[in-house]
């Protein structure tokens, strides 16, 4: 049974290499449809990818919310002419949040304000961020040389600062910062630390962290003060706001969507007459993108699909061609003795090896175009499965045997007689 199955193998390779350049033209389609499906399975991965990492850096297990400027109405206009708008958050929301949820684990208060930092010669327009010593906890920071805020700078209002990492280049390019000050506006602030590069914001909208300047809330509540002017075009802009954002991070995964209610329903109410927060859960970003993602993934596969649908019609149409030039042929096999059945194998062995190699092709392009090519060309993060490769050779060889089913059912099923009467 074996020996009669590889003369098959062999006989149908045979009939194959006699039309070199139609073969070869046949398992193009397949090889373009698995590349196809690879590639774009690649880049819907790779994008995929990316943004759940940033949605995971801000925390599965925390709640942030930010200020938000409601928008400008003519009262407000007018209003801010004489004295500064207010909107935002403010640290009675903070112990309100405290209150309602006791069991958190850290509940941080965050202060931004655009400040002009400077460094003898050197200098750079910044955020100073004022802060409490857990937000390097919530925000997952490091520090790589000094240290952070304590409680003792809060209390003390020191005058202390930790820089990012990008500011600490920027503001002291080949020399150690520890020890030596900087001003931020108008006061002077000691260096006490330095922090690793993080490359990103702390949530999904605000400064990135790298090119911030730390100190104690306490410190920038005193110096720099919850009121801000800014002058533009002729006009003078002044805002006051006390809280630009309140991390909440919890314990428990499980509590988190409980807790985010919990926190809408504690400032909702004090809150009613503007919209001027928001709260973003991260968890929630976590499940909407995942189900984005199984979505695409679906998409993308069923686009890529198609060509490997063309590539299957045309392996349909090769064996056609092929089934009518070789009427007899399979005339004289039957008056041989050969079944049905060793026609069938025939046809199927043939069709299968135009997938099968085909789709080798395939994997093997389709596996390193995303890296040589979108990737330096475009960009794009692309990433391929092994799941993705077994997935797209898989569904190319079904297709390609499928297809030739057809074809091989309409051999096979000839009229010996009239086959051997063909020209």
């Amino acid at each position: 049974m074996f020996g009669g199955l590889l003369r098959t193998v062999r006989l149908g390779i045979k009939s194959l290499l006699l039309h070199k350049l139609r073969s070869a033209l046949t398992m193009l389609g397949l090889l373009f449809g698995v590349a196809a499906v690879i590639g774009m399975l690649a880049i819907g991965e790779g994008a995929s990818r990316e943004a759940l990492e940033r949605i995971k850096a801000l925390g599965s297990t925390n709640i942030l919310i930010r200020s938000n400027k409601p928008p400008d109405s003519a009262n407000q206009s007018s209003q801010s002419m004489f004295s500064a708008q207010m909107y935002g958050l403010t640290y009675r929301d903070a112990e309100r949040i405290m209150t309602a949820l006791p069991r958190a684990e850290e509940i941080v208060q965050v202060r931004e304000t655009k400040a002009e930092m400077r460094a003898d010669a050197r200098w750079m327009s910044s955020v100073a961020v004022g802060t409490e010593p857990a937000f390097l906890e919530v925000v997952g920071m490091r520090v790589r040389e000094g240290r952070w805020l304590s409680e003792v700078d809060n209390i003390r209002q020191a005058n202390v600062c930790v820089l990012g990492y990008d500011t600490s280049l920027a503001l002291f390019p080949l020399e150690d910062p520890l020890g030596l000050t900087i001003r931020i506006d108008n006061d002077r602030y000691t260096v006490i630390g330095v922090l690793d590069q993080l490359g990103r914001a702390s949530g999904s909208v605000g400064p990135p962290l790298d090119v911030c300047v730390f100190i104690p809330i306490s410190t920038s509540r005193s110096r720099i003060g919850d009121e801000t002017t800014t002058r533009s075009g002729g006009t003078t802009t002044r805002e006051r706001v006390e809280l630009h954002e309140i991390k909440v991070k919890l314990s428990r995964i499980e509590d988190v969507m409980a807790a985010a209610n919990v926190v809408r329903n504690t400032i909702g109410d004090f809150h009613r007459d503007q919209p001027d927060y928001v709260v973003t859960v991260p968890l929630e970003l976590l499940r909407e993108a995942e189900e984005s993602k199984r979505k695409w993934n679906f998409m993308m596969g069923c686009m890529a699909g198609i060509s490997l649908l063309v590539g299957g019609i045309g392996i349909m149409n090769v064996m056609l061609a092929t089934v009518t030039e070789r009427t007899r042929e399979i005339g004289i096999r039957r008056a041989l003795g050969a079944k049905k059945a060793h026609v069938v194998q025939q046809f199927i062995v043939e069709t299968g090896v135009l997938s099968g190699i085909g789709g080798l092709l395939g994997v093997i392009v389709g596996w390193r175009v995303p890296y040589d090519v979108i990737t330096p060309l475009f960009g794009e993060p692309t990433i391929v499965l092994y799941g993705h490769i077994v997935l797209a050779f898989s569904i190319s060889f079904v297709v390609g045997v499928v297809f030739g089913l057809y074809p091989a059912w309409r051999a096979a099923n000839m009229d010996p007689v009239e086959a051997l009467r063909h020209e």
